[in-house]
This record gives C-alpha cells, sequence and structure tokens, in this order.
C-alpha cells in the first residue's frame, strides 16, 4: 500500500486527537519537559527504538530536560501521511511511562 499525503483537513481531524502536538511547516511536531536529563535521555532511546521497529524517522532534539520531535515523510516530498500519525501516536504512548510534565 502507497504512503499517500494527507489533506489539512485529515492533518486538523487527527491533530484533535493528539494533544500538545501541533504542525509546524510541513510537519508534526511536539516537546516534552521531564523531571531530569537522565529522564530525557532515556526517553530519547525509547524513542529511537520504536522508530526503528517502525522503519520511520523524526529528528529528535535532546536539552537538558526535553526532547522535540519532529516528523514527515521525506518518500512523498516531506508531507505529513499516515506514518507519521502512527509514530506520533507510539511516542505518546511511551512518554507517558517517562514522567512527562
Amino acid at each position: 500500500m502507497a504512503v499517500e499525503p494527507l489533506s489539512q483537513k485529515d492533518i486538523e481531524d487527527r491533530l484533535a486527537e493528539l494533544p500538545g502536538w501541533s504542525l509546524d511547516g510541513d510537519r508534526l511536531a511536539r516537546s516534552y519537559r521531564l523531571g531530569s536529563h537522565f529522564a530525557a535521555t532515556a526517553l530519547v532511546v525509547h524513542i529511537a527504538q520504536v522508530q526503528d521497529a517502525l522503519d520511520h524517522h523524526s529528528d529528535l532534539t535532546l536539552g537538558y530536560n526535553t526532547v522535540s520531535l519532529t516528523v514527515n515523510t521525506h518518500s512523498v516530498g516531506g508531507a505529513v501521511t499516515e506514518l507519521d500519525f502512527k509514530l506520533a501516536h507510539k511516542v505518546e504512548e511511551l512518554a507517558a511511562g517517562h514522567g512527562i510534565r
């Protein structure tokens, strides 16, 4: 099944199901604040594991106690697709276990 870019309406509808996520240009974006640098680093490692399992990767930024990520699908010219939302939902599921604030 080919991956197709989502329409603006589809993106907006799906974002309504993901509090904290937004559209930043042509990418889905989210930042998390954690209790420590170690907790933030652990979240980055966990996100990397999920991304490898999905074979779909975001841009991750690790700060002192923050993790930020942005994602779109390069294979369709950098548009937002269902793959990006699948990754976002997986990240949300695991982030809760890392003590996000």
